[in-house]
């Protein structure tokens, strides 16, 4: 039964909701498996999936999950198991993933990036029954199997997911790349070919949404060790819910998603594959997103959707032939998981003629929680509204019991159905973000305006000090983008012994383009207060960067030297 809100209901800020865009939502209490069955039985002939030429209707997808689902209890696993999804964006992904919700088991996302002791430590602490990954990556498992036990691994050939009249090179290009093409043999290995082509039924699992834990996502861990979100079935369909009645363009069994971010990644999973299959639409999968492969799939297949990261949106402008490309399908273009730099979504709808929207949200929130309207005033540096159902507020730095006003800048807190049941063996660090009223403490530094936009000034861990004086380092990088020879940018705080940090930039230049250090520091101490601008700058080629494209400044961090002496005017520590 549906939770029926009064639709005349709302916060304040809901007053500045387009109008076709609803107060609240009702949020059915199904879980994910029941709803995705809708679009299977209502589009079973349209395409739902396509992987470099190859398609999947909704028929066969489904299909394809109901026997893995199968093939998974045959092999043991039931409700509350847990199966690992090793896996970059491919077709096998998504039917992996519904198989395993079917017998009312727990997906757990494992990064394909992930090796070694990471992996090690992901495994550990979920304690999956089965795993399912691809040839390539197999042999990063089989290098730490003494450390952690999996009973069962169903493992893909790449080439298998091609259409026919490519698999001959599919084989030949990794190889190139050094990566494995030998099908494991080992004992515990079941061929995943033979478990989707195997006839085999199990009834859709039907339990308690709330309760059910149909994802463990694990934070990216670039602080310190990585932590299970429990993200039961129905926060991901009220993420999902709300999400969709945000999009107001949307048109269902008619939208078409490239996929580049990836689904391992929860703004990938819920924005790109769940709304995706939920509503019906087209999903274009693309294994890896380079910005060449990128272009080629819109010319191709023509998306309506694409979200994207600003990572991907920078390398998008920095394309001197962009206009030997037809972007104009696209309708809607979110930019999420990191800080979208107003300079690149200005530049970006320069060129392309397209509103890049900016939204907001994390691992424990499913993840959306804000974004500027599709369809209605867009504010310039902000993340936008909360979603329909979702609350905001912030709290003091110090005293989180301290709830501040409008324009005062303190910790992000979100309260709503899509916020996480907590973390998986870890009640107290649980009990730290969530506390006993359920509202979701961000780590992110932000202010709300008057009409409720949030705008993120940086992450609470990333503040630099400098002389008892806070530095924001999105605030720098900010102005940085805005100077044209710089195509990335990241700022840091390194230890001085008068004023506890100074401001140090890493700063890549635009390809053929020319600037100095001193020109940079000269440039931002001209648009900012002097002792926000860098003391020093680092031109890299490259700045490092997680699996979902966010700068790890923890490595910045862990490299960067003082450098020389502050100039004289920086404040002095009291």
């Amino acid at each position: 039964m549906d939770e029926a809100p009064d639709p005349a209901s709302g916060p304040a800020w809901t007053r500045l909701y387009p109008r076709n865009v609803p107060r609240q939502v009702s949020v059915p209490n199904t879980t994910l498996s029941e709803l995705v069955a809708e679009s299977v039985a209502r589009w079973s002939e349209r395409t739902a999936l396509v992987y470099y030429g190859a398609k999947w209707t909704y028929r066969r997808f489904w299909s394809e999950s109901e026997r893995f689902a199968a093939a998974l209890a045959r092999e043991g696993v039931g409700p509350g198991d847990r199966v690992a999804l090793y896996l970059p964006n491919c077709p096998v992904y998504p039917i992996a993933f519904f198989g395993t919700l079917r017998l009312g088991a727990t997906v757990v996302q494992v990064s394909p990036l992930y090796l070694g002791q990471d992996l090690v430590r992901l495994l550990k602490d979920s304690e999956p029954k089965a795993l399912v990954t691809l040839e390539f990556l197999y042999p990063n498992l089989a290098k730490v199997r003494s450390e952690c036990s999996v009973p069962r691994v169903f493992v893909s050939r790449l080439r298998e997911l091609y259409p026919w009249y490519t698999r001959l090179f599919v084989n030949a290009v990794m190889r190139r790349q050094n990566l494995s093409t030998d099908f494991p043999t080992d004992p515990e290995v079941r061929a995943w070919r033979s478990a989707v082509r195997t006839p085999g039924s199990v009834p859709l699992w039907k339990g308690d949404p709330a309760t059910t834990v149909a994802v463990l996502q694990y934070t990216g861990g670039t602080t310190g060790r990585p932590k299970g979100a429990m993200l039961s079935h129905r926060n991901l369909v009220a993420n999902v819910v709300q999400s969709d009645s945000w999009n107001t363009t949307r048109r269902p069994g008619e939208e078409v998603i490239l996929a580049s971010i990836p689904f391992f990644h929860i703004y990938g999973l819920t924005v790109a594959l769940l709304m995706g299959l939920v509503e019906g639409a087209t999903i274009v999968l693309e294994t890896r997103p380079e910005i060449r492969e990128v272009l080629k799939l819109i010319d191709r297949y023509r998306p309506t959707q694409f979200p994207g990261v600003p990572a991907l949106y920078q390398a998008f402008v920095q394309q001197p032939d962009l206009a030997r490309f037809n972007l104009r399908s696209i309708r809607y273009c979110l930019s999420g998981s990191a800080a979208l730099p107003v300079e690149v979504a200005r530049r970006f709808s320069e060129l392309t003629g397209s509103n890049l929207i900016e939204g907001y949200g994390l691992t424990e929130a499913s993840p959306v929680t804000h974004a500027n309207p599709v369809e209605g005033e867009r504010r310039a540096g902000s993340i936008g509204l909360p979603l329909p159902n979702t609350e905001e507020r912030v709290v003091d730095l110090d005293d989180p019991t301290r709830v501040l006003g409008a324009e005062q800048v303190g910790e992000l807190c979100v309260r709503g159905p899509q916020v996480m049941l907590g973390y998986y063996r870890h009640p107290e660090e649980t009990a730290l973000v969530l506390g006993r009223d359920g509202w979701l403490r961000t780590g992110d530094v932000a202010r709300i305006d008057a009409d409720g936009y949030v705008y993120v000034v940086d992450r609470k861990k990333d503040m630099i000090n400098v002389a008892g004086m806070k530095v924001y380092p999105r605030e720098v990088e900010e102005v940085l983008f805005q100077h044209p020879a710089v195509a990335d940018a990241a700022v840091i705080g390194i230890p001085d012994a008068a004023r506890g940090e100074v401001v140090k930039a890493f700063v890549v230049r635009r390809p053929g383009a020319s600037v100095t250090e001193e020109e940079l520091i000269a440039f931002v101490r001209e648009r900012i207060a002097h002792y926000k601008a860098p003391r020093t700058v680092e031109f890299r080629d490259s700045l490092p960067r997680s699996g979902v494209q966010k700068v790890l400044r923890r490595v910045l961090r862990d490299g960067a030297t003082a450098g020389p002496t502050p100039p004289a005017d920086a404040p002095r520590a009291s």
